[in-house]
């Protein structure tokens, strides 16, 4: 599975950064391979729009997840279209949040307004 985490460099110590549709960087991660690599936003600097051509990007790049921090109703909408799911993570190292991810832990999206109770708690994790 392709997992996108919103990240704030493209550097291996790269952060967390909440903002989906804004972020500048996106961390692509092949769960079964375990390749990684880094990808910049084309939508960091648009004047609007920024969420639905984030989600766009990440279908074309064939990710089937993402974890951010805040997912707009429109990325919302584009990501649920293309079939990708969401989760929301606090913050933390890339390292922790894929802990988290492959865990169960982080709580999954199921609506624009937020997120779903479902499962895991979207813990914070330095």
């Amino acid at each position: 599975m392709k997992v996108a985490i919103s990240a704030n460099s493209p550097h291996q110590d790269a952060r967390f950064e909440p903002r989906f549709g804004r972020c500048p960087y996106f961390i692509i991660l092949d769960t079964a391979t375990q390749d990684r690599h880094v990808e910049p936003n084309p939508a960091a600097q648009d004047r609007g729009g920024a969420g639905t051509r984030a989600a766009q990007f990440l279908s074309n790049q064939g990710v089937e997840a993402v974890i951010s921090g805040r997912f707009g109703p429109n990325a919302y909408t584009a990501l649920e279209a293309a079939n990708i799911k969401m989760y929301q993570a606090q913050g933390g190292s890339m390292e922790s949040i894929m802990e988290d991810f492959q865990a169960e832990e982080l709580d999954q999206v199921t609506s624009s307004s937020g997120t779903g109770r479902g499962r895991g708690r979207g813990r914070r994790r330095r």
